[in-house]
């Protein structure tokens, strides 16, 4: 008589409406994060919090509709955005503690949320105007944006970008240079995209056909462009500014309608050329890299460019001209310098913007609309700086100087998001 041995089945693994229990481990970094900043936010806004009313000038004496200024109670408003930032951190703790992940949009509420606490707080007694500080922080942030959509192009096509200081000076004295000469704003932004592409030409030939090592080049470009149009200024601008040194200026333009939108017409449609251009660009990079075969091809020969090679992409031809494309991106904002901000070139004008685009990029995370909103995180935090010293705010320049570059160490520490570059980033080709 046989015997019919049962076959036991494991039992299924218990689910939820994120995955299977016990199948994805749990991340607190995003809770730790949030829960470090807001026991910062209250101890500033509750433990040394100020008293007085905080002022929000919220209108332009020459907009169209005027908003009434926001008037609110600094140490009260201080304690109820204190509650919602932890509310926030308990929320983020238990999606954690269920293996979800924390979304995005409720870090960035967290962010705006602390942001206005701390504006709060800083002009407790004083007048801030809202306006102001938003144009003011695109008007700094318009050459990070061009210098950070090149260094994304660069690198999505594996070409470490180091030299976009070298782009964005050469590109402000040529356009300086070609402006005052031929009295033509636009000739002058022509050429500055010229003497950017220039640049990364050199930086794509030694780095893609000779091999040598990109960010020493980038670095020498960098050395080398400071020195060369600081000894052409001394030598011929500067002996000569009344003709070679003063570049007409664009001219503001405001778009109808557009412009007369409370807070955010006077800040984004009464601005120049250059920042409309930006808009374009910003919008045609991320398009073209990520919805086009263009941007298909480019991302392949960064990611793995054997691969790409194998299906019939030329990726030697690929980078030098996505790099040379790049170049002249950041070009045009050198010309920004010249021809829509200050109106004439000086020694070592652009003062490491370039550097601080490369920061936004890889705050960014390689993303053309993630860069372009950490260049703008950067030229806030710097005119920040400069509003709060006017308004008598009692918070160190230095602090608000450093803010940026704090924000993107906890970026590249992965606390909000894991940061990766391109694969092929940095690494030389060499066909087998």
């Amino acid at each position: 008589m046989s015997t019919i041995t049962p076959v036991i089945h494991p039992a299924p693994r218990a689910k939820t409406a994120h995955g299977p229990v016990g199948g994805a481990s749990r991340n607190w970094k995003a809770p730790i994060a949030l829960g470090v900043f807001t026991l910062l936010g209250l101890l500033m806004l509750v433990v040394f919090g100020r008293d007085g009313i905080s002022t929000m000038r919220l209108s332009t004496g020459s907009d169209l509709i005027q908003l009434p200024a926001l008037e609110l109670p600094t140490r009260a408003t201080g304690v109820v955005i204190t509650v919602l930032l932890l509310a926030i951190t308990l929320v983020s703790s238990r999606l954690v503690y269920k293996r979800a992940k924390v979304p995005v949009w409720l870090i960035s509420v967290f962010a705006f949320l602390l942001l206005v606490g701390f504006l709060v707080w800083a002009s407790a007694g004083s007048t801030l105007p809202i306006p102001g500080l938003l144009f003011g922080s695109i008007s700094l942030a318009v050459p990070l944006i061009f210098g950070a959509l090149g260094g994304v192009i660069s690198e999505r096509v594996g070409v470490v970008n180091i030299a976009i200081e070298g782009q964005l000076l050469a590109g402000a004295f040529t356009s300086a240079l070609v402006a005052s000469v031929t009295n033509q704003p636009l000739l002058g932004l022509l050429a500055a995209m010229v003497a950017g592409m220039a640049v990364s030409f050199v930086l794509a030939a030694f780095s893609i056909k000779y091999f040598v090592d990109q960010v020493i080049v980038g670095v020498v470009l960098n050395v080398l462009v400071i020195g060369f149009t600081g000894f052409l200024y001394s030598q011929l601008l500067a002996p000569n500014s009344a003709l070679l040194n003063q570049p007409p200026k664009f001219e503001r333009i405001h778009i109808p309608f557009l412009s007369e939108i409370p807070i955010i017409g006077p800040v984004l449609f009464r601005q120049t050329l250059i920042v409309y251009l930006m808009y374009v660009a910003v919008i045609a990079v991320y398009f073209a890299v990520f919805h086009t075969k263009w941007g298909l091809r480019l991302r392949a020969v960064g990611e793995h460019p054997q691969a790409a090679d194998t299906v019939g992409i030329n990726v030697a031809r690929t980078r030098f001209l996505n790099v040379s494309l790049a170049g002249a991106i950041v070009g045009l904002g050198g010309a920004y310098f010249t021809l829509g901000s200050v109106g004439a070139f000086g020694k070592e004008m652009t003062a490491g913007a370039g550097f601080i685009a490369l920061a936004a990029v890889i705050f960014g995370r390689w993303d053309p609309i993630r860069a372009t909103l950490a260049a703008l995180l950067f030229g806030f935090a710097s005119n920040l700086q400069s509003v709060l010293s006017i308004i008598g705010s009692p918070v160190p320049s230095e602090f608000m100087l450093m803010l940026p570059y704090l924000v993107t160490i906890f970026a590249v520490a992965g606390l909000v998001g894991r940061s990766r570059p391109p694969a092929a980033s940095g690494k030389p080709y060499i066909k087998s």
